[in-house]
């Protein structure tokens, strides 16, 4: 293992992106930080991918991940909305992977298992479940526990390659 590790984790959103930073340390989990980069929703849609981009720009560079993690898109009933959320997707994708970040994707389902045990779990299990794996840690938001759930799915599921690319980008910044 490489040692202590910061893992970013996204929830990407066009309105609300969460993210959540969480070290890890072989299976020690610590919680470092959460929020919600938003977007106004009474602009259009160029600009609020902007805000999205801004707003993640400032999480890399305060935090300094050595690696993210993102959460796939799920298919909406409403083909609009699904394009949307790709697009607020892309930018949770290309900001780290522009700051030099290995980056994960993972599905949705994962990480619910991975975090409360079910596939199939709600919201408030993956808020509870936070309080027990990141005691402490005060996580008032839905967008901000998703992404330290995707953080956490990161931590238990990174394999050997992407263990030694994180060290390695860490050790070239």
């Amino acid at each position: 293992m490489a040692g202590v590790q910061r893992v970013l984790g996204l929830d990407p959103g066009l309105r609300h992106t969460g993210w959540g930073v969480i070290e890890t340390d072989g299976y020690r989990l610590r919680h470092l930080g959460h929020g919600v980069v938003g977007s106004d929703g009474n602009d259009e849609l160029a600009q609020r991918l902007l805000q999205l981009y801004r707003g993640l720009v400032e999480v890399v560079e305060a935090w300094s991940p050595d690696q993210a993690a993102v959460e796939e898109t799920f298919v909406n009933k409403n083909p609009v909305s699904t394009l949307k959320l790709g697009q607020a997707r892309g930018i949770a994708l290309l900001v780290p992977a522009a700051a030099g970040l290995p980056v994960a994707e993972y599905a949705p389902n994962l990480i619910k298992k991975t975090v409360v045990g079910s596939g199939h779990a709600g919201k408030e299990q993956i808020r509870a479940m936070m309080a027990v794996l990141l005691p402490g840690a005060r996580i008032d938001n839905e967008h901000a526990a998703d992404a330290l759930a995707v953080a956490i799915c990161h931590a238990h599921h990174r394999g050997p390659r992407q263990v030694a690319a994180a060290g390695l980008a860490a050790a070239l910044r």
